[in-house]
Parts: C-alpha cells; structure tokens; sequence
C-alpha cells in the first residue's frame, strides 16, 4: 500500500489532477451556501430533514437543498437523465444506433443528456418550490407578498435559478473528467455525502454525549459508530464481490491460460434504490404541491401509507421496486444473449456448455442467481437506515447504511483502481521512453 501511495505521489500529472479536483469540489461546495435571491432560507432546513426523499436529495446536493442555495438539487438531475436516456436506447432504436456508433454517437447521447437534464432540473425545482409555497405555514410567502398576484413568476424566477445551478455543476463535473482524476458527477455526489457525514457525528454526539449523557448513552453512541464501520466494510466486500465465468478459445493450444467473464455481485449498483425511492416519492410530491394534509384528507393519507417508506405497505412496494429494477438494470448492463454471440463470434466457449442458445441459457441462469443475491443486498441496505430509526429514534439527519454507503464506496474504489492505473501506465512509459 505504501509503494503505490509513494508511486501515485510521485507522478506530478496526477498530483496536480487531484489538486484540481479537490479545488473544483470546493467550488461546488461553496455554491451550496449561496442562497436563491427573494427567499428567507431560516425554515427550509426543518421541512427538509421531515421529507426521506428530500433528505437523500439534501445528501446529493452537499447540503445545497438544506441552504436552499442555487446548487439546490446538485448534480441529482444529470444522473437522473443519465438512466433515462440509458434505457431509451432500448425503445428507441436511433439512440441505439448513436451507442454502438463510437465517440461521435456517444457525443450526440451526452448531447441528449444534457438537454434532458435541464428539462428534469426545472420539473424538480418548479415541484421543490411549488410545495413549499403552498405549505400551511408557507415559508416563501415573504418572498412573494410584495409581488401579490404575481407570485407565481417569481417561483419560476426561482426554479430558472436553481436550473442554472444544476447546468453549472454538470459543468464542473465535466471539468473533474477532463482535467481531474474523472467520474466527475460521481466525484460530486461523493464528496456532498461525505460533507454531510461530520453533521450527522455532531448530531449523534448531541443525542448522546450531550445533556442527557450517561453510561448507556454512550454505550449506544459507540453502538451505533461500530455498527456504520461494519457497513462501509460490509459494503466493501459486497462492491467488490466479483464472480468469474470461465472462458477458453477453440484456437488456444491444451494448457495454455483462458480468461473469464467478470459479473459483478451488484451489477445494478444503486441504480435501484434511486428509482424506487424517486417513484414513491412523486405521489407524495404532488401531495405537497396540492398542500394536502394526511390528517384532514383521506386520499392523501392513504397515498401516505402505500407511497411512504415509513409505513408498513411503502416498505413492502419499496423493497418489491428494489427487486424489480435490480434484476431488470442488471439483465439490461450484462445482456446474455451479446455476451454468447460475441463468445461465438471470437470462437470462445464456456467449459461444458455448446456456444449459442445453450451458453445464453447458462449466462442467463448465472446471472439470475447473482443478481438474486445482489437484490437482496440491495434490499437490507437500504432497509437498514429505516430499521436504524425505527430502533434508535433517529431524524433524519442521521443516515445509518443506504444508498450513501453505496456510492461512496463504489466511487472510492474505481476511483483509486484509475489512480494506480494511470500511476502504473505513466511508469511503464518511462521505463520504456
């Protein structure tokens, strides 16, 4: 470990990427405490850490929808394009064409994304703005009160700002990719989640190392910081856990080495949960939009108790949506039927199995039993922070395990794998220059 630090440290190309990434992420990061002009940003935090999806939103964002700043919804609305277009290469046979047409059909995707992207921003905001504005206690009626009837201009006023962000930290994103160590929007996502963990310490050392401290409080403090360790480990294993098709070609002679097939334990990864939580989030947005209460209507108490996560019946869809995309992101990543016909193609075969239908039907099985396996990770983790304050009483400021750990994790570890890539590659080149 300490011949790669020392091997990474010595390369001044790297070096000065990762001082250009960490000077682009402090920009981001100041952005998120630059306030929407016209708007008192003093209530906004509480309404926010009472909302799941709001609050996983906040965690993405850096804090930004917290400060309700003009980095509110962060690079969450990219991502979200991102997936969208991805699977409409599935219905749409032009984008599909643009995939397999190399750099200049991946340039008219990325092209696509972008628009998409600020398409899905402006909805977001325009829905983020519209439910606080039609709260009881609207908080954005201070803001609005001067304009009268013409409140509704300023909340698009608002949500073109808070548009614009989202374009701006694509932007950086962009900038750490190109310039950077790469994976910008994952690099941005990643550090908004880590700036959030220190509050979420402080706020564990107020509950209980604070005035009500005692021997069992401290006990549980500790309780709960082992147990967060043992998930990001636990998340390790399950991120890296890679299982290894076999593969042998007709050409080779007897005894020398085949290669393999790499499918990873969580092919899907957070992918998932992301659309599980963004499709029972979209009844109780409107909810708010339409500023109905669970205690005065019905509908929107029982759009509560199916749609809420915090409900018995939400858990349940909640879990049967992680299912679902699981298998059907993972099946659309590593597709059988290509793997056995670009097997065929360069005369490769699975030890035991004919090349074609019977080696998609092998592929097709393995992958369903791994994937069955990686749902039901999916599925724990993300039931875990739910089950975590059911138990301890946690708002939601504190996020035990989730989708957090998940991109962390996974962004930490590709992230280092292209460091040491790029480290040992420059290496080579001197060695042979």
């Amino acid at each position: 470990m300490l011949n790669k630090a020392k091997l990474i440290f010595s390369n001044r190309e790297i070096v000065l990427k990762i001082l250009i990434t960490f000077a682009l992420l402090l920009v981001f990061k100041a952005g998120t405490y630059i306030p929407i002009p016209l708007i008192d940003t003093a209530n906004v935090q509480y309404i926010v850490q009472g909302n799941d999806f709001l609050t996983v939103l906040n965690a993405f964002s850096g804090g930004g929808l917290s400060n309700f700043s003009i980095l509110a919804l962060g690079i969450s609305p990219y991502i979200t394009a991102s997936i969208v277009i991805q699977m409409l290469q599935m219905v749409i046979p032009k984008f599909q064409e643009w995939a397999e047409a190399g750099e200049a059909g991946k340039e008219k995707l990325n092209r696509w994304t972008r628009y998409t992207t600020v398409v899905i921003a402006m909805i977001q905001a325009l829905l983020i703005i519209f439910s606080l504005g039609s709260r009881p206690d609207n908080i954005l009626q201070a803001s609005v009160l001067k304009y009268k009837d013409l409140y509704w201009l300023v909340y698009i006023y608002m949500a073109i700002v808070v548009t614009a962000g989202s374009a701006f930290t694509m932007w950086l994103a962009d900038l750490i990719t190109r310039h950077g160590i790469g994976n910008g929007s994952s690099m941005i996502i990643s550090a908004g989640i880590i700036s959030s963990i220190p509050t979420m310490f402080r706020t564990l050392g107020n509950t209980y190392l604070g005035s009500n401290f005692s021997g069992l409080n401290l006990f549980l403090f500790i309780l709960v910081t082992v147990l967060y360790i043992a998930l990001i480990l636990g998340v390790v294993f399950f991120e890296g856990a890679v299982r290894k098709v076999p593969v042998q070609y007709a050409n080779r002679q007897a005894g020398q080495q085949g290669s393999d097939i790499p499918i990873k334990l969580n092919s899907a990864s957070v992918i998932p949960v992301i659309f599980a939580s963004t499709i029972l989030s979209v009844p109780l947005t409107i909810i708010g939009v339409m500023g109905l209460s669970t205690e005065t209507s019905t509908a929107a108490y029982w759009i509560n108790q199916v749609f809420a996560t915090s409900e018995p019946i939400g858990i349940v869809i909640y879990v049967i949506l992680i299912v679902f995309f699981s298998f059907f992101y993972s099946f659309m990543q590593v597709d059988p039927e290509k793997i056995a016909d670009n097997l065929e193609k360069q005369g490769a075969f699975i030890p035991g199995y004919r090349p074609g239908e019977e080696t998609k039907r092998q592929l097709s099985k393995m992958l369903f039993r791994i994937t069955l396996i990686g749902a039901a990770y999916l599925v724990i983790l993300a039931l875990i922070p739910i089950i975590v304050s059911k138990i301890f009483g946690f708002g939601s400021a504190v996020t035990i395990g989730g989708t957090s750990l998940i991109i962390v994790v996974g962004v930490a570890i590709e992230t280092f794998r292209q460091i040491e890539t790029q480290a040992e590659t420059k290496d080579y080149q001197g060695f042979l220059d």
